[in-house]
């Protein structure tokens, strides 16, 4: 009960209007909030930048990643400039300062095989940046760095960022934890059976002309649009119709994949072990993928496949002392996996820099799940890609 009734409430007085400025500052703050919350807990925006997905996914498609599909995950570097990834004006973006450990919030599923899925790279730590001498074989620096780090480091500068803050890669995940994969003669196996294909799958062809062919071929690469491989002459990247396609034209002799022979090493895929390791993009396999409470035992034939995911993705200790391991200061010969990894790869096979690369992508990397295209066009906004136009990804890579 109001006793002094006749002194007037503070609310009764006529509230002071906000200058404009400070409205404009209010709703600027409010916005951005917002679109913080909902780009680190529901949807987020995601450009295609490169190939590796052509022709499921194509360069300069906008598309959106869905948080909720496998639960979004709770900021590991919380203290960063608001919507943008890890650098702003040539700088970090962020302050690594406050750190927390990987959780991530329940969400509608978990990741299944075969879909698309964006993650944080998993192997920047082997960046090296202005090493002149590794320039012309930039696997065999790979090598050396996991080998000597110390040294490494003290010599050149090493490019790392936070868990949550490496750049986002987007692959299609074909392998789940406790699975085994294998490639043989570029055909994916998936615990010894053939993995799913898909319509725009591509791999490199060798293309022969007949002699005095008729008609003009670069013509015919011109209107079908046909992607050119860099790497060998008179080759392209062509899906399974392509090839089918350019095998009846009349100026055609053969159209031959390029496949890299059983047994020949290559140096460039994981895990970078000619020693014990003869594998190429075409022939690799098979591997475990690791799942987390599996245990392995550790060898000389297969610490370098599970060196990475001990010290750097699960947050070990690790020494290699005279044959032996030591984790976490006490001498092992077996470990037992914290977390679930993940097989990533690319649908356009033979242009695709994924797990034959660099590995595994553990849990706490994935970021999302494709869901669908927003926006699309080719050489600019004045040549829309109107049947991408806000259709799924499923429609469009499945």
């Amino acid at each position: 009960m109001r006793l002094a009734f006749w002194k007037k409430k503070d609310s009764d007085k006529p509230k002071k209007k906000k200058p404009v400025w400070r409205e404009w500052l209010d709703a600027a703050v409010f916005a951005i909030v917002a679109a913080t919350l909902i780009r680190t807990f529901l949807i987020e925006a995601y450009t295609i930048p490169t190939g590796s997905m052509q022709n499921s996914l194509l360069i300069n498609d906008y598309l959106f990643v869905s948080k909720l599909s496998y639960g979004p995950r709770v900021p590991m570097t919380p203290v960063a400039v608001p919507l943008v990834h890890n650098s702003i004006f040539g700088m970090k973006s962020y302050t690594d300062a406050v750190h927390w450990k990987y959780r991530r919030i329940h969400g509608f599923g978990h990741v299944e095989r075969y879909d698309v899925v964006v993650f944080n790279y998993p192997c920047s730590d082997t960046m090296l940046v202005d090493a002149p001498e590794y320039q012309d074989d930039y696997y065999t620096a790979v090598l050396y760095f996991n080998n000597n780090r110390d040294a490494v480091r003290a010599k050149y500068e090493v490019i790392t960022h936070p868990v949550d803050k490496e750049e986002n890669y987007i692959k299609r995940c074909v392998g789940l934890p406790g699975d085994s994969i294998q490639v043989i003669d570029a055909v994916l196996y998936v615990n010894g059976k053939p993995a799913n294909t898909y319509p725009h799958q591509k791999l490199s062809y060798y293309v022969q002309l007949k002699p005095n062919a008729p008609g003009n071929f670069q013509d015919y690469v011109d209107d079908n649009e046909l992607e050119p491989d860099p790497n060998h002459a008179n080759s392209f990247f062509l899906e399974n119709k392509e090839v089918e396609a350019l095998k009846k034209e009349a100026m055609i002799m053969s159209v031959k994949a390029n496949i890299a022979a059983r047994g020949e090493g290559d140096i460039r895929v994981f895990p970078h072990d000619l020693e014990h390791y003869n594998w190429n993009h075409d022939n690799y396999g098979p591997i475990f993928i690791p799942k987390a409470g599996t245990t392995v035992t550790l060898t000389p034939a297969n610490i370098a496949l599970y060196r990475r995911v001990i010290l750097n993705y699960e947050g070990n200790t690790f020494e290699e002392k005279n044959g032996k391991y030591i984790i976490n200061g006490k001498e092992t010969t077996t470990y037992t996996f914290k977390m679930d990894h993940y097989w990533m790869m690319g649908d356009n096979r033979h242009n695709s820099e994924d797990s034959r690369f660099w590995g595994f992508v553990p849990i706490d990397h994935v970021v999302g799940k494709a869901s669908f295209v927003w926006l699309s066009y080719k050489n600019s906004l004045l040549h829309p890609r109107w049947g991408r136009l806000f259709h799924t990804v499923h429609s469009l890579a499945d």
